[in-house]
């Protein structure tokens, strides 16, 4: 599948899950969505790069949730939604797609 289909495809997923949220009564503000590849900061194969990962906040009672465990309910939706949650690798708030053995 081409960068763009995968990209679309990441971009529909997402907008499911930020619904998904919002109905289970979270708050979310959008964090790292896109990071330009013309910058130095963050991994220089990273999947925001790419357009293929996001970073959520969340808030409950207007309280920012920080906790990995804060984001499991969404990681594990994420995951059967076949994303990849950073949960896994100690970024609760990352989501994104396996795209070229990156997740």
């Amino acid at each position: 599948m081409s960068l763009q289909k995968e990209q679309s495809v990441f971009a529909r997923k997402i907008a499911v899950l930020m619904q998904v949220a919002f109905e289970m009564g979270y708050e979310i503000t959008c964090g790292d969505f896109y990071r330009d590849p013309r910058c130095p900061y963050g991994h220089e194969m990273s999947l925001h790069k790419k357009r293929l990962a996001a970073d959520l906040n969340l808030f409950r009672g207007g309280k920012y949730l920080t906790a990995t465990m804060d984001y499991e309910p969404l990681g594990l939706i994420w995951e059967k939604m076949g994303g990849a949650w950073g949960g896994r690798f100690n970024d609760g708030n990352h989501f994104s797609m396996d795209y070229q053995g990156m997740k």
